[in-house]
């Protein structure tokens, strides 16, 4: 088993740059800004409006 050890750590820190990429190209996607957006105001909305507003 421990001469998988060294293999494992490499797979790893490629399985974790795969996924940051992943993250990074789905957040940074053109469509993605508008939804954003409106997500960041949520914080502000009074709440005054209608009940089960979806998107």
């Amino acid at each position: 088993m421990e001469q998988f050890l060294p293999l494992l750590k490499q797979l790893w820190v490629v399985w974790f740059l795969v996924l940051f990429m992943g993250i990074v190209i789905w957040a940074f996607r053109p469509g993605a800004k508008r939804r954003f957006e409106a997500d960041a105001m949520i914080p502000l909305n009074d709440g005054a409006g209608p009940a089960g507003d979806e998107r």
